[in-house]
């Protein structure tokens, strides 16, 4: 088995991370935090638009199973990625969409599928950015929608591919 790890934001981790662990071949998904400067980030911290840090989900999958453009493709019809530091009701910095991106070959996959989507009419304002560092959110932001019960009201799925 091989496993990989994918640094995904797209608005609140919440919805994020509820549509990422239900796909095929994800083994865990995390909350947290990356693309700031602050050591430690708390939700405060980055609530203040201060740190630079972006609402993230790490996504732990299997690669004989899923891959990471499956992955990207979930990303983007699960959130809408023509809104500039905002999902919805949440708006900040902390709220924008991004791709961590780790190696050469991630960046090229994120850049093919973000020209699909532009193909297709969509505007995307996505930004693609090196992987430093990811920081995990407090423990009830984990899982949260799969603790409570419930779906997301701001992560709603719409076919794009």
């Amino acid at each position: 088995m091989s496993i990989k790890k994918a640094y995904l934001a797209s608005g609140c981790f919440w919805g994020t991370e509820y549509w990422l662990k239900k796909e095929k071949g994800v083994i865990s998904t995390k909350a947290g935090y990356c693309g700031g400067d602050t050591e430690h980030p708390t939700y405060a911290d980055i609530c203040t638009g201060q740190t630079g840090h972006a609402e993230t989900v790490e996504v732990e999958y299997n690669t004989n199973i899923s891959h990471y453009e499956e992955l990207l493709r979930i990303f983007f019809e699960t959130h809408d990625p023509s809104q500039i530091n905002r999902q919805g009701p949440d708006i900040g910095t902390q709220y924008r969409s991004a791709i961590f991106y780790q190696t050469k070959e991630e960046k090229e996959i994120a850049e093919d599928i973000i020209q699909q989507l532009k193909n297709k009419g969509f505007e995307v304002v996505t930004e693609l950015v090196p992987f430093t560092k990811f920081w995990s959110a407090e423990d009830y932001h984990q899982n949260y929608y799969f603790n409570k019960g419930q779906v997301p009201t701001c992560h709603i799925y719409k076919k794009k591919f």
